[in-house]
């Protein structure tokens, strides 16, 4: 794993190899922040990262210049190499929180510009997310929801999808609030 760009292009990523984690490959990842630079001004956006792990997708945000990243997984463990990796390297950008991703949404009130979500593949639960942000109303007018998931599973049913790219077994769903 590598940070792509921004401040900390190059920088090379190294977590224990014991968190429970499958990161977004460097391919998908390098992909994704292509489509976004085209669609976004990463210096000033508030994002929410959902099941971040290793807290490579909140690194690569805080890298780029966000305003400020909060990062969200059940995993102390995850929770805790983020915030090593944040302070290490100077990014006061990113705050983490160990906590269970849908009791959070329940309880979470900030809007964000950008939400991105990496739930585990088998977890059932993955269509309830894009329902329950937009219930929620966590996203800024204008604002984009992006969830990874399995390419063989289809969250286009909901009204807010845009598109879905494929990346080998990878897919990134984006979602856009649909009064905007």
């Amino acid at each position: 794993m590598r940070i792509i760009g921004g401040r900390l292009k190059g920088l090379r990523l190294n977590p224990p190899k014991n968190l429970p984690v499958r990161p977004t490959t460097d391919l998908a990842k390098e992909a994704l922040f292509n489509i976004l630079q085209n669609q976004i001004e990463f210096e000033s956006i508030i994002v929410l990262d959902l099941f971040s792990g290793t807290g490579n997708i909140s690194l690569e945000f805080a890298s780029r210049g966000a305003t400020q990243v909060t990062s969200v997984d059940r995993s102390i463990h995850c929770v805790n190499y983020l915030k090593d990796a944040a302070r290490q390297h100077g990014l006061d950008n990113i705050k983490t929180y160990k906590a269970d991703v849908f009791k959070y949404l329940q309880t979470e009130g900030d809007k964000y510009d950008l939400i991105f979500a990496d739930p585990p593949y088998d977890l059932d639960r993955i269509p309830a997310l894009p329902k329950i942000i937009f219930e929620r109303e966590l996203l800024r007018p204008d604002g984009l929801l992006v969830v990874e998931h399995q390419s063989m599973q289809n969250l286009s049913n909901h009204p807010a999808f845009i598109e879905q790219r494929k990346y080998g077994h990878s897919s990134f769903s984006f979602f856009r609030n649909p009064t905007n």
